[in-house]
């Protein structure tokens, strides 16, 4: 690490004033600290205590954990678990074989008409279309129309839904379903070999 010399300041004005006072008042206030710890120590040491005189046994009720013991436990059960990529890259593969969906999202189609771009993503949409029914059983995560009216009630589950707009107090909370979601009720990926290198999202294409 170098230092250029020249932008140091040649003369002290109120701020580099002030924060030298500062850092003097800081040090000193260090110090004392650290010296008003020694000798709280050295005073803390006891002389020889007399023996102890028999006394009797006392039965004594047994103390509930510390919260220092809970803990490890707390932290361990929000612990994020580790995801492997192989299942995300077996998707996008599948997704370029029945839409050629990587080839789409990279194209730049600045240079391409509107018309183009939505014949261009009417293959995209029937391929992925073709790739989700056949690899993934969806179900919406609401059964009521959208745009109707419903409540929650307290306890809902808030990872199939999420609240959005103006969220104030608690539940029951009554708005507008603006979507139904979706959720995933069945998977059936293709199993892979052994030795499979699922980063190969599509292999590339050489014509004799």
């Amino acid at each position: 690490m170098t230092f250029n010399l020249t932008m140091m300041p040649t003369t002290l004005d109120a701020g580099h004033l002030g924060l030298a006072l500062l850092a003097v008042v800081l040090l000193i206030l260090w110090l004392v600290k650290g010296n008003s710890a020694a000798n709280t120590d050295t005073k803390a040491q006891p002389a020889a205590a007399p023996a102890p005189t028999a006394k009797p046994k006392v039965e004594s009720t047994p103390k509930p954990e510390s919260t220092a013991a809970s803990k490890p436990a707390a932290q361990a059960a929000v612990q994020l678990k580790e995801i492997t990529p192989d299942t995300a890259l077996q998707l996008l593969s599948l997704l370029q074989q029945e839409a050629r969906f990587v080839d789409f999202v990279r194209e730049d189609l600045g240079s391409f008409s509107d018309a183009d771009i939505g014949a261009a993503a009417r293959v995209v949409h029937e391929g992925s279309q073709k790739a989700l029914n056949s690899y993934f059983t969806l179900e919406p995560v609401r059964s009521e129309d959208e745009e109707s009216r419903i409540t929650l009630a307290e306890g809902f589950n808030a990872h199939e839904v999420r609240l959005t707009g103006n969220v104030v107090g608690k539940a029951p909370f009554t708005g507008t379903l603006v979507h139904r979601g979706w959720k995933v009720t069945e998977v059936k990926l293709p199993k892979l070999a052994a030795g499979h290198d699922t980063r190969i999202i599509a292999p590339a294409e050489v014509e004799l």
